[in-house]
């Protein structure tokens, strides 16, 4: 079968798929070209003196590496140009981004983390980029409104990752299951190679820093020890693994199963992940592909979140190992 191309896949599945007009393939392909150039940048990281701090610290009160600055500047350049946007979203910026008059405009809305796990860099970890595409509200003209982007997740028309790794894979939804795509540096081409990916209906892999126990409460605790104490449907005990880049530990939950758990704890009572950037683009992934995203208490693609950087707990993964987390939840509420 010959080589297909992100773009061709789009355009062979535009019947199936509304959204995929010209100018929602047009966003996609500036996307994927953010993409590109931020891989360049990171490939050559350790050689351009572009690893560690920035010496700031952003509105997550976290501390900016170089290249999270690096790949925020080379999103917003490229997408605030593609003229198939009216406002964007970044992790790394405290207001919504509207797209200046100079500029074409369009009826899409862009959330992103220009790079997750940023940090790992400096030990030579997988990062990524994740986003979330939603369509204005019909009928909304003129300067875009905060209440048209705080949209729950199920109205996403498209999400996704760019995965910065020993190769570097776009994984991708537009609401018609999900699809893996590997950059050939030969071509230059982001080429179909993980067609329909499927979550597993349970894994074998559990993946939480299970450094926090002591701030945990006790429904936490108990729904954390399930998984050291069952058994995988091959009669096996849980493996546990946790890299420390959501999209890393997503990306192989992905493809092996299990479950991802970043619950709240006596610190961060509303979970750390930022619920339109990174909790609800991945979670749209995981349903498509068969599995589950909760916050332990419900289904994350129905929160409607209250401002641009809220926070969520999530549990992400296989249907059973997730409903497995939200059991034992519903338990304590009832006690």
């Amino acid at each position: 079968m010959a080589d297909i191309t992100v773009t061709e896949h789009l355009l062979l599945h535009q019947k199936r798929t509304p959204q995929a007009t010209g100018q929602f393939t047009g966003l996609l392909y500036d996307l994927i070209l953010s993409g590109k150039s931020i891989s360049r940048r990171i490939n050559k990281a350790g050689l351009l003196d572009i690893l560690g701090g920035t010496g700031e610290v952003n509105v997550q009160g976290e501390n900016v590496q170089k290249m999270d600055a690096i790949a925020n500047r080379i999103m917003i350049y490229r997408m605030e140009r593609c003229g198939a946007l009216c406002a964007m979203s970044s992790e790394e910026e405290a207001e919504l981004i509207r797209v200046s008059p100079e500029f074409p405009r369009g009826d899409y809305i862009l959330i992103f983390d220009p790079l997750d796990g940023s940090s790992n860099i400096d030990v030579n970890i997988n990062v990524g980029t994740i986003f979330s595409i939603l369509r204005r509200p019909e009928g909304h003209t003129g300067e875009v409104t905060l209440d048209e982007v705080l949209q729950p997740g199920v109205q996403q028309v498209g999400a996704g990752y760019i995965l910065y790794g020993p190769s570097t894979m776009l994984v991708l939804s537009t609401g018609q299951g999900v699809h893996g795509f590997t950059l050939d540096p030969g071509v230059g081409e982001f080429l179909l190679s993980h067609p329909d990916m499927r979550i597993p209906e349970q894994g074998h892999i559990y993946s939480v820093n299970e450094g926090y126990w002591q701030y945990w409460d006790e429904a936490t605790r108990e729904a954390v020890n399930w998984f050291h104490t069952c058994e995988s449907q091959d009669g096996k005990p849980y493996s546990s693994r946790y890299v420390g880049a959501l999209v890393a530990d997503f990306h192989r939950t992905l493809i092996y199963g299990g479950i991802y758990m970043y619950p709240p704890d006596a610190h961060k009572p509303d979970g750390k992940l930022r619920l339109m950037c990174e909790a609800s683009p991945l979670s749209f992934l995981a349903e498509q592909a068969g599995g589950k995203a909760s916050d332990g208490r419900g289904r994350i693609l129905e929160r409607k979140p209250e401002r641009l950087h809220a926070r969520t707990p999530l549990f992400i993964g296989s249907r059973k190992d997730v409903e497995a987390v939200e059991r034992t939840y519903a338990q304590h509420a009832k006690a």
